[in-house]
């Protein structure tokens, strides 16, 4: 019984985890990346469409990001959406593709972004908190039913407490990542 709610929180920990890397992948750093563009949503025939799926995204060179859509006519559409993301960038289009050219990041944009990253950060260590919360309730909840030993909740809470140790752990690695990332000149 412990195991399986230690098992389930694992899990839901590492989903939290997952979203993290997405949402970091798709902030800014010096480099040019396809994951800065690939999220935008277009509206393709009334549902709204990721860039990936109606475009085909690749670099160029270092600062360059080269937008071929599947269907010329989404041009335009695609410009308005990347003009009004948060990526800052200024799209300029042949007729059949859209160049992205990336700027060097200033200090201020360094430092804006790093509080963007902060911020994904706090609300993974809170996600993974709040998993840890409510597999202790789970536990908890057991135990009232008979269904396992006080010593084996105490076991359990230990468990979980060192498993949510290392993914706090984990969230930290991969915020000094993107910093180094974000920082570099």
């Amino acid at each position: 019984m412990i195991q399986d709610i230690l098992n389930d929180a694992e899990g839901r920990m590492k989903g939290a985890l997952s979203v993290l890397k997405t949402d970091l992948e798709g902030i800014r750093t010096g480099r040019a990346t396809p994951a800065l563009v690939e999220r935008l949503e277009i509206d393709y025939y009334g549902a709204a469409t990721p860039f990936n799926q109606v475009s085909t995204i690749s670099i160029p060179d270092a600062r360059t990001i080269l937008i071929r859509p599947f269907d010329a006519s989404m041009i335009r559409a695609m410009e308005k959406v990347i003009q009004s993301s948060d990526l800052g960038l200024t799209p300029s289009n042949d007729g059949k593709s859209i160049r992205l050219m990336l700027p060097p990041l200033t200090e201020q944009r360094r430092k804006d972004l790093m509080k963007i990253v902060n911020t994904r950060l706090e609300e993974a260590r809170v996600a993974i908190r709040n998993v840890r919360r409510d597999a202790v309730r789970d536990m908890k909840d057991a135990e009232k039913e008979k269904l396992v030993s006080e010593d084996d909740l105490k076991k359990g809470e230990d468990k979980l407490q060192k498993l949510t140790d290392k993914m706090v752990a984990e969230v930290e690695t991969i915020g000094k990542k993107k910093e180094v990332e974000i920082m570099e000149v």
